[in-house]
């Protein structure tokens, strides 16, 4: 079954030339000029993927992706911004953006970022015989994809669950970056290494007892990060 794509945009030429590359390619496709709109589409249809515009009218993008990610915890969402500077980018990730583009993009490239992230999320929703996976004090229950700790339920992005599952399955083994990155975000992603980082540090914020000091997700220096083995 094709996913169905959001796109909140406020430029309704850019909106359309979305679509059509979207469209192309086998996609659904909604279409939001506002934030609010946005919002109010998201809740009220089936919405696999978001394409976000961040400097809208009204509420912005940032602020968009806070209330989708309240609400909608796997959604897949993916900025977009005509600003350049690092700390926009940091920021939407921070928000809960699964990725980023800046604009003016190429529409292949945006294609391939979709994908990429529809397969993340078909990842995460795949169903497979061994459906509990346990690293005490955690549970993940692959069946409905959702993440425990201490049989507490904790609201996941399906990137956020995609690195915990990875962790959790290879416990002790230590990942470079660009490894998490060809395993999570696919082999034909071309961003930038540091969505890693504050991917990383956005799952610690929500599983670490004191994220500034973690005892799950180890930092390996040098290389990247590992799942801790617990004894």
């Amino acid at each position: 079954m094709s996913k169905s794509i959001l796109v909140v945009e406020d430029e309704s030429s850019i909106r359309k030339f979305v679509r059509i590359n979207l469209e192309r390619n086998g996609f659904k496709v909604l279409e939001a000029g506002s934030g609010e709109e946005g919002i109010e589409i998201a809740r009220n249809e089936k919405v696999d993927i978001v394409i976000l515009d961040l400097m809208l009218p009204g509420i912005d993008g940032f602020e968009v992706c806070k209330v989708l990610r309240e609400e909608l915890p796997n959604l897949g969402i993916i900025m977009l911004t005509a600003k350049s500077q690092d700390v926009d980018k940091i920021m939407g990730l921070e928000y809960g953006t699964d990725d980023y583009m800046t604009k003016p993009f190429n529409p292949t490239e945006l294609i391939l970022r979709v994908k990429s992230l529809t397969r993340r999320i078909e990842s995460s929703e795949n169903i497979n015989e061994d459906t509990i996976l346990v690293s005490e004090p955690f549970k993940i229950d692959t069946y409905s994809r959702k993440f425990y700790k201490e049989n507490c339920e904790i609201e996941l992005t399906p990137t956020e669950y995609a690195i915990a599952k990875l962790f959790v399955e290879n416990s002790g083994k230590a990942f470079k970056r660009d490894e998490i990155l060809n395993l999570v975000w696919g082999y034909d992603f071309v961003g930038d290494s540091k969505i890693v980082d504050v991917n990383i540090r956005r799952l610690r914020s929500k599983i670490e007892d004191d994220s500034s000091n973690p005892n799950f997700i180890e930092t390996v220096w040098g290389i990247g990060y590992r799942w801790k083995i617990r004894s």
